[in-house]
């Protein structure tokens, strides 16, 4: 295993949310009907909110 410097080793807290998001993504892929996600549909299973607009409960 290569360390790189400075690094504690421990895990890449971003890396993992990023992981995170993949998977929701081909979740949401995977039980889609159409052939491809919309980019309404992405931005719902990533839990992006607009410029300027407030998050959804």
């Amino acid at each position: 295993m290569v360390s790189r410097r400075g690094s504690s080793g421990g895990p890449d807290p971003v890396a993992l949310i990023e992981i995170d998001l993949y998977g929701d993504l081909m979740i949401a892929a995977s039980s889609a009907d159409e052939d491809r996600l919309s980019a309404d549909r992405i931005d719902e299973v990533l839990r992006v909110v607009p410029a300027g607009g407030k998050a959804e409960e």
